[in-house]
């Protein structure tokens, strides 16, 4: 393992609580960011994500559950996600993800690529949040993934 992160932040504005929710609640998160979710994060709660990209889907253990302000889990690769929940200002939330654990001979494209994944599912809470309707762009991403050469 390094100390090596991926990081990820935003600015919403709603309060924490609606952040926080939508990050638990699949009936959100299947509106901005998975295809589906085999039940809501709760404490030591196991689950299974199956994300826009045709085939891929991760499983997850919450190792951290403090609403409205903390969400941690570990995927099933050994990673490490942490997403943080706080007043900026008051009313908005500053939204941070930070992942860790990459192992030693990580490549830095998959931590760019963990950097770039966060980045685009967070500003497409932020615009599902503050206006009501998804950009997709998470599920346009998951079109170009699909479509590039492996």
């Amino acid at each position: 393992m390094t100390d090596r992160m991926a990081k990820a932040e935003m600015l919403i504005r709603q309060p924490p609580s609606n952040v926080f929710d939508a990050f638990v609640k699949p009936d959100i998160l299947t509106r901005f960011w998975l295809e589906a979710a085999s039940g809501p994060l709760a404490p030591g709660a196991r689950v299974t994500w199956r994300f826009m990209v045709p085939g891929a889907s991760e499983s997850l253990t919450v190792t951290a559950f403090d609403p409205p302000q903390l969400i941690a889990f570990d995927w099933s690769d050994g990673l490490h996600v942490r997403l943080g929940f706080a007043d900026h200002p008051p009313g908005a939330t500053r939204v941070t993800a930070e992942v860790t654990g990459f192992a030693t001979d990580a490549r830095v494209a998959d931590i760019v690529d963990a950097t770039e994944g966060f980045s685009i599912v967070l500003c497409d809470l932020k615009t599902l949040l503050e206006t009501g309707r998804s950009a997709h762009l998470v599920r346009d991403k998951a079109m170009l993934i699909a479509a590039s050469p492996r």
